[in-house]
């Protein structure tokens, strides 16, 4: 990563958008203390989280991209397990984690071992687990990966409404249009440097685009894709 810079205030839903190997994942890996970065500071409420890491974890969710699960446990086994190392008191963990078992229609499938879960099951437990303790900071890294139409629709929601809460949102993911319709502020990457971050109409505003879509093709990609999508169809279809 090369000279990366922003910063996400209370409310914001930050999209990091880029194509792959652009350096989403080691941010995300800085972001929550699992890589320390070479070179600068990451700040949380104006202090170097590396001064109190515990803390900074302590105040922040995180979704990650595949979700590694203890698969010998059960759905409500594993969220127990983390509620206690959140030192979330038991009847407000039963309470909680009833709620979005249900909400996120998994909560008959609670008693049974996470090994015989699907994807998206599996990605609906990581995210309870990241937000039961009610985090000020929620890092996203690709959080929509194996969920059905109607959980994607509810977690939109979901950040949406956490970010009106007051909440910070980070989320990594290199779907154009989710990125586009959920966030206020971009950070563009390509190839480990920031090629634009900022507010997310004026950032457009100033790269020249009307549409996040066609920024990113032209700034991160550099590639006609229509170009490229013909060349694929006549391979296709050669005799």
């Amino acid at each position: 990563m090369d000279a990366v810079q922003f910063s996400i205030a209370r409310g914001d839903i930050l999209g990091y958008l880029g194509p792959n190997g652009s350096g989403k994942s080691t941010t995300v890996k800085m972001l929550t203390g699992l890589l320390e970065p070479t070179s600068g500071d990451i700040l949380f409420h104006g202090r170097p989280v590396r001064e109190d890491l515990v803390g900074y974890k302590r105040a922040i969710g995180y979704v990650p991209e595949e979700a590694q699960l203890y698969s010998f446990l059960t759905g409500w086994e594993y969220l127990e397990l983390i509620a206690t190392l959140r030192n979330i008191p038991p009847r407000v963990f039963e309470a909680k984690t009833k709620a979005m078992l249900e909400a996120f229609t998994i909560y008959a499938y609670r008693d049974v071992t996470i090994g015989s879960y699907s994807k998206g099951m599996r990605q609906r437990i990581a995210l309870i687990s990241a937000t039961m303790h009610n985090p000020d900071l929620l890092i996203l890294d690709e959080p929509f990966t194996g969920l059905d139409v109607s959980s994607g629709i509810v977690l939109r929601q979901v950040i949406e409404q956490l970010a009106q809460a007051g909440k910070a949102i980070f989320f990594a993911s290199p779907a154009i249009e989710v990125v586009e319709r959920l966030s206020n502020q971009l950070v563009l990457l390509r190839k480990g440097k920031q090629i634009a971050a900022g507010n997310m109409a004026e950032t457009l505003a100033q790269l020249g685009f009307t549409r996040l879509e066609d920024a990113f093709v032209q700034m991160a990609e550099q590639t006609d894709t229509a170009q490229t999508a013909r060349n694929i169809v006549a391979a296709i279809e050669a005799a």
